[in-house]
């Protein structure tokens, strides 16, 4: 009897967020994003913004500067203190220099002027979806990494330390006042509990961890 046909669910297009007053701006703007094949939502406020938009989706956000209640600006750094990192698009009818300059230093991927053409709309929307899915597959690793780390005795996180410093066994073995049989077996365990192949590999990993979690293991 054949096997019955398996489906495998789509994960959903990347969303676009835009926040803009301007009512003609939005619907201009979800329109020529959906035409694109992106999901598009829009609201007229940070507020409004943070009320209903599912902010875990892959995607961006195209953020008019000028907004009721909040500056685009200030709210870049409130998503920031809030640990969001979706990248932002800006957009303004009223730009100037110093405030691009310091949009992007806050990591904006562009700062368009109105009005702009589509293409330039496109192109921002194209590089931020793609910065998005590397800091989530960035992200994706680091808790992996983590994950695997938390495994560790604290005895065997000093002897993992100890090998990426790059630390022979005799030296392990001194350093931590144990014998270089027992450093042996507890850099087996690291290896095999951190899933690395190699001194190089278990490097690698040890580095994708964030600073708080080296400092637990050192």
């Amino acid at each position: 009897m054949p096997e019955p046909h398996k489906t495998t669910k789509e994960p959903p297009p990347p969303i676009v967020f835009v926040v803009d007053d301007d009512l003609s701006m939005r619907e201009a703007l979800t329109d020529l994003l959906r035409s694109m094949k992106f999901d598009a939502e829009a609201f007229d406020s940070a507020a409004t913004f943070l009320e209903k938009a599912n902010l875990n989706r892959h995607g961006c956000l195209l953020l008019d500067v000028r907004l009721p209640g909040i500056s685009g600006l200030d709210f870049q750094m409130q998503l920031e203190r809030g640990g969001n990192r979706m990248p932002i698009i800006f957009m303004t009818g009223f730009g100037d220099i110093p405030m691009s300059v310091r949009a992007m230093k806050a990591g904006a991927v562009d700062f368009l002027t109105k009005p702009f053409n589509e293409q330039d709309i496109l192109d921002a929307v194209a590089a931020a979806v793609e910065r998005d899915a590397s800091q989530r597959r960035e992200s994706a690793q680091n808790e992996a990494v983590a994950s695997l780390a938390a495994k560790l005795t604290p005895r065997e996180r000093e002897v993992m330390v100890a090998v990426v410093r790059g630390l022979m066994n005799k030296q392990i073995a001194y350093e931590l006042g144990i014998s270089e049989v027992t450093v042996k077996l507890h850099r087996g365990n690291v290896m095999r509990k951190m899933e690395a192949r190699s001194v190089a590999d278990l490097v690698r990993k040890v580095e994708l961890l964030d600073e708080k979690l080296r400092t637990t293991v050192s």
